[in-house]
């Protein structure tokens, strides 16, 4: 009886030696995501949010080079690994107890000026048809959603457009 005991022992251990490399291996082959929570959470806590952890669930081959972390808006990160084509998203939320933000990420403060007197501007006039952009100089300072003076090429040209973002504008009908 005994025997039979330390042959089913010694049978358990060659199982358990031959299956600890091949667990290993398969543990290899899928992505740490430990690397990537830390990567995410330092690129959401530059942005003053935290980056939900990866489900460990997700089984994808190891990038061979590091995961690139890229923000897509206020409340979602991209990672992706260029090499082997594989991409996720990653949300993100505020910090507890903090106000939200997602509107001061997507848009400077509503007293900053997108455009300063000076600067370079890409107006664009779109209609239905056809698109057209052309380079301007702005003659004065302006916010989101506020229609600013700008000079064409020549000192002589001057218009009027509606800021839409940093350095651009539209010329309205």
């Amino acid at each position: 009886m005994s025997r039979n005991i330390l042959t089913r022992l010694a049978a358990c251990a060659v199982t358990l030696s031959l299956a600890a490399p091949i667990a290993a291996e398969a543990q290899q082959g899928n992505e740490d995501w430990q690397t990537i929570d830390v990567l995410t959470d330092m690129v959401a806590n530059a942005m003053g949010r935290n980056a939900t952890p990866v489900d460990r669930r997700i089984k994808l081959a190891r990038c061979p080079e590091q995961a690139s972390v890229t923000a897509l808006d206020a409340q979602t990160l991209a990672v992706r690994c260029a090499s082997l084509g594989w991409r996720l998203r990653v949300p993100m939320t505020a910090p507890a107890g903090a106000s939200p933000v997602a509107a001061s990420f997507a848009r400077p403060a509503a007293s900053a000026p997108v455009i300063r007197r000076g600067d370079n501007v890409r107006v664009t006039i779109e209609t239905e048809s056809y698109s057209i952009s052309y380079a301007a100089i702005a003659t004065q300072d302006g916010r989101v959603g506020e229609t600013i003076a700008l000079r064409g090429n020549d000192a002589k040209s001057t218009l009027s457009a509606t800021v839409t973002g940093p350095g651009r504008a539209r010329l309205d009908d």
